[in-house]
């Protein structure tokens, strides 16, 4: 009976363990999504996304599809490195075997506006990627 509880024990450690590692995996794919965002690189924030990621964002245009190059074009006119005054923090992730959902707070300058993005990942190869987001403003 010990040797079961023992086991169980330690079946129960690695996988909260390996759920944690997991959790942090997806936190590097959304750092680069926050960061390329917040310091206008582009690379480093075309790198979060797969090349067929769909963004569902609503603009002055109304509510549109963008892909992830469309949406990297955003930041194309900013200097590249400079902190553009969007802060990020996660706000919440899960993860399900290969894919995983996640929260993020969106501020910008001086939390004058503030935007709740919500994210669907995917393992692929071994890599956390977005495949998909939407976003919605909950200052006003």
């Amino acid at each position: 009976m010990k040797n079961h509880i023992l086991l169980f024990a330690i079946y129960f450690a690695f996988q909260f363990t390996n759920a944690q590692s997991e959790c942090g995996n997806v936190e590097h794919a959304l750092q680069k999504y926050m960061e390329g965002s917040s310091y206008n690189k582009p690379e480093m924030l075309l790198s979060a996304f797969t090349e067929n990621a769909t963004l569902y964002l609503t603009g002055k245009g109304g509510f549109k599809l963008y892909s992830p190059k469309e949406y990297v074009a955003f930041f194309k006119n900013a200097e590249k490195g400079k902190f553009n005054g969007r802060e990020a923090k996660v706000l919440a992730i899960e993860v399900v075997k290969d894919i995983a959902t996640a929260k993020v707070e969106i501020a910008g300058p001086a939390r004058k506006w503030v935007y709740i993005d919500l994210f669907l990942l995917k393992k692929i190869e071994n890599t956390w990627k977005i495949i998909s987001k939407t976003a919605t403003r909950i200052d006003d």
